[in-house]
Order: C-alpha cells, then structure tokens, then sequence
C-alpha cells in the first residue's frame, strides 16, 4: 500500500529544487531588489508576534528600573539628610568661631600702650571653690610668663598671674577676697585700693573718708602704684556710695568692667623695659643632666 509521501519526485529531488529555487530567489532580490515591498507586508504581518515575544523581557526590565529608581532616590534622600545635618553641624560652629572672632578683633583692638608686648591666650579652666576667683589659661613658662603678670580681656583689668607651670598658669580675679589693686578716679584723680569681695560683680573701696569726692558712675583706672599692673587701664565704675556717720569710713562699692563671669580670651602683658627679653625657658631633665658631671 503506498503512502502520500511516496508519491511525486523523490526527496533528494525536491531538496534539490528548493536549493535552487532558494538560490534564484537570493540571486533576484540581492540583484534586482524584487522582493522589497512584500518584506515590509512580511514584517508588517510579524511585528505584533515580536512585540509579544519581547513584552515579559520589557515589562521585567521595566520593573528592575523602577526598583533600581526607588532604590536610588532612597539612597540619594539619605545621603541629602546626612549632608543637611553636616551643614547645618557646620553652620553652628561657624556662628562661634565668628562669634569668637570677633571677641579676639575686640581683645586685640584693647589700647594697649606703644611698646608694650601682648599676647592672647585662653581660658583653660575656672576654680570651682566659692571662696576662691581663680581661673587656669593655656599659657605657662615656655610662652614667657611670670608671676604678678597682669592679665586683662576686652573691657579692662581681670586679675594677674599667681602661678606658673610650663604650659599653663593660673590668674587670680580682681574679684578674689585676697585681692587689692590701687586705682585712681578719672574725673578727679583720687586714688583709692579696690578690693576683692568674693563676688564677680563688685569691688570694695577700703578706707574712703566721708568727705572724699567720689560720685555713683566714677570711672576707676590703674593708678601704676605697686608696679604690679600698668597705670591708665580700665578697672570698675563706681556703683553705690554710703556716707553712714556713724561708721569711720564711707562704704564704697564699684562694679569691675572686666566680664568676670564670661572669660573666654585673654590679654597677657608685657612691661616695656621687658619686650625684649626672652621667653623664660623650662628647665629639662637633660638640661640638669647635662650640667651635673
């Protein structure tokens, strides 16, 4: 019983002729360009079956980017938020330092006399006994400092130095109990000893007769006596004045100019037959090691 394929030209044969027939139709379209107008209807019928082939591989790509996009914005937001606060971080430090600038214009700016050595220095520590106005700065032995040095901010007198290390030293307030220094009244020249009274904001003028002419608001100054602090800086304004006959003296109290309680800068001086000298040295151990045989 014969089949429908053995009917007609053997295989071989009708491979044969497609060759053929394949090769002519190459041969045509490449020389004669005959088949363009039916491969743009071909590609026309076939497009809709590639746009479906490719749709899972788009709308996947597609939801990779929008992953990948929030991914990004979150990553970007993140970093937007950290930037802010290191702006803002920054910021606040750059209003102190401006703030500290311009306290240090100020300090420098202080009418020091001509020839006088200065140098700035800042407020390490505040002595935290009630009894005792001290305060420690960042300069000692090796900056040139000395004992008695007077020590001034951007208002006037603060105190002068009673201790010096190598490093650092420490300044007693013109506020201290233990204090005294000899000041002299501007308006008319009388001279008085403005002592410590413990508190920040007053001073107390020992031994003022009744009958002195001193008045609420008189400037007091540095009168130069003692040759521990120089004559003609700022020191405290007369705040309140007592005249009780029944006590020897007139109870005097003045108010320091110097801000006691909001020290940051420091002004060190320097007397003028000392700027020339060198800064005092600190002894080392190979110094001592070096003089002994």
């Amino acid at each position: 019983m014969d089949t429908i394929f053995t009917r007609g030209p053997s295989l071989n044969n009708r491979l044969t002729l497609a060759l053929v027939l394949s090769v002519l139709l190459i041969f045509a379209d490449h020389k004669l360009d005959a088949f363009q107008s039916t491969r743009v209807y071909l590609n026309s019928i076939v497009s809709p079956l590639q746009y479906l082939a490719n749709l899972p591989s788009l709308m996947l790509n597609e939801s990779a980017q929008r992953l990948t996009s929030r991914q990004q914005l979150i990553e970007e937001n993140e970093r937007l938020t950290n930037q802010v606060l290191n702006m803002s971080e920054r910021l606040q430090r750059f209003d102190v330092m401006q703030a500290e600038n311009t306290q240090l214009r100020t300090l420098l700016d202080a009418p020091v006399k001509h020839g006088m050595r200065k140098m700035v220095a800042e407020l390490m520590a505040v002595d935290n006994n009630p009894f005792s106005q001290q305060i420690v700065i960042n300069k000692g032995a090796i900056d040139g400092v000395f004992q008695s040095q007077s020590v001034l901010d951007d208002r006037g007198i603060v105190g002068q130095v009673m201790e010096v290390g190598t490093t650092n030293s420490r300044v007693l307030l013109v506020s201290d109990v233990t204090h005294a220094i000899p000041v002299r009244s501007v308006r008319n020249n009388i001279r008085y000893i403005a002592s410590g009274t413990g508190s920040l904001d007053e001073l107390y003028l020992e031994h003022v007769p009744h009958s002195v002419d001193i008045k609420e608001g008189d400037l007091l100054i540095s009168s130069g006596l003692g040759n521990v602090f120089p004559e003609g800086y700022p020191v405290a304004r007369v705040k309140t004045v007592i005249r009780d006959e029944s006590r020897p003296f007139a109870v005097v109290s003045a108010r320091p100019l110097a801000k006691l309680d909001r020290l940051k800068y420091l002004l060190l001086l320097w007397p003028q037959q000392n700027t020339d000298t060198p800064p005092i040295e600190p002894v080392t151990d190979t110094d001592e090691a070096g003089e002994n045989p």
